[in-house]
């Protein structure tokens, strides 16, 4: 999608200029992922106007493949308008909470559908990335997500970021199951799964990272983000894949409050490792597509076959990188930096905090030197 950012604070009923920049969660996850040094491509559709044309060259110009996307000459491509935050996954926003506005439905990714893109496209990598986002656009991405969340033989690693958005859900949904039943039914087809905790709460009356695996058994790695505080995994570990490979991502890049049954599966009977890891300190500056980051990280480190204590780190990393710049997309750290910080040990993690320009810093200040006070990684 193409967004608009206000370029002051205040409602966006008030707020008179906006500037343009790119969004979407598979997009803004082949972004990172290719300016990390991956090889990612970008699959889905947009219009044949200048929103278009400025989607597919912006993203192409982070690095990521965008030769398979579609052009549409009947449908525009989607935009969206939003405040300093990013995500409603409530019904209610808080009092003063963030405004986004989404400007999707009849949009040329809205009419994706199984079929619109062959499988050698899809399956290409080794790994394939989709967004509940994209479940929630019409009927026919909702087809196509259950096909691709389907398993099958020779299917590359599907990882799926649930990403629960009430807006979107809206009178949406199937005859017999609102969002977040669909949502759970595409995390349940996956190899590994992305949620976070307070996603969990408002779309399955799910609380804490057990009731939400307990929930979802299937995937072979559930990712439980906790917000700032930090991120607990769920892993079966047949979930390595090949390091350095490529990642694909699909879509346009992405009610009702209920439970979800308790599920037993053949597949899940093998006991997981759990493992727990603190987020770092930001001074933050939009959160606007941290969460993406932290997939893209993640999927990083796991591409490289790191072990998941240090997936963990690098999706923090990633995620700070967005974190401390206004827009979707931050400039992550040099591999060598990323390696360097995710190898601190738990006291320097603790200390360390993160503002804007960090990943900018020069290399004598990559790794902070751990004193009496707050070690900082500013740009200098």
């Amino acid at each position: 999608m193409v967004t608009f950012v206000p370029r002051q604070a205040g409602r966006l009923a008030d707020v008179p200029t906006f500037d343009r920049g790119i969004g979407g969660a598979e997009s803004n996850v082949a972004c990172c992922l290719a300016r990390a040094g991956h090889s990612a491509r970008w699959v889905s559709r947009v219009g044949a106007d200048g929103f278009g044309d400025h989607l597919v060259a912006a993203i192409a110009a982070t690095g990521v493949d965008t030769t398979t996307v579609q052009r549409d000459q009947g449908r525009p491509t989607g935009i969206y308008f939003r405040t300093a935050g990013e995500r409603a996954v409530r019904a209610a926003a808080p009092a003063g909470g963030s405004e986004v506005v989404y400007y999707r439905a009849g949009s040329a990714a809205a009419a994706m559908a199984p079929g619109a893109f062959d499988r050698a496209t899809l399956w290409s990598g080794r790994v394939l990335h989709v967004s509940g986002i994209t479940a929630a656009l019409s009927a026919d991405c909702l087809a196509l997500m259950r096909e691709l969340t389907t398993p099958a033989t020779g299917r590359p690693l599907l990882s799926f970021d649930v990403n629960y958005r009430v807006g979107l859900w809206r009178g949406r949904g199937t005859a017999d199951q609102a969002g977040p039943e669909v949502l759970a039914d595409l995390a349940r087809g996956s190899d590994l799964v992305f949620v976070g905790e307070d996603e969990a709460e408002a779309a399955w009356g799910l609380s804490g990272p057990a009731a939400i695996r307990a929930a979802l058994p299937e995937p072979a790695v559930l990712v439980v983000k906790h917000g700032a505080e930090g991120v607990t995994v769920y892993a079966r570990e047949s979930a390595n894949t090949a390091p350095d490979t490529t990642a694909t991502g699909a879509g346009t890049t992405a009610t009702r409050t209920g439970t979800i049954a308790t599920r037993t599966d053949t597949t899940a009977t093998r006991a997981d490792t759990v493992t727990y890891a603190p987020a770092l300190r930001v001074d933050v500056v939009a959160s606007v597509g941290a969460g993406d980051a932290f997939a893209a990280g993640f999927l990083s480190a796991t591409l490289r076959g790191l072990p998941v204590f240090a997936r963990v780190r690098h999706g923090h990393l990633m995620a700070a990188a967005a974190l401390t710049v206004p827009g979707d997309l931050g400039t992550p750290p040099s591999r060598a930096q990323a390696d360097r910080l995710a190898a601190l040990d738990p006291d320097a993690w603790g200390a360390l905090r993160l503002s804007a320009g960090w990943t900018e810093a020069e290399p004598g200040a990559e790794v902070p030197t751990v004193g009496g006070s707050n070690a900082e990684v500013r740009n200098r």
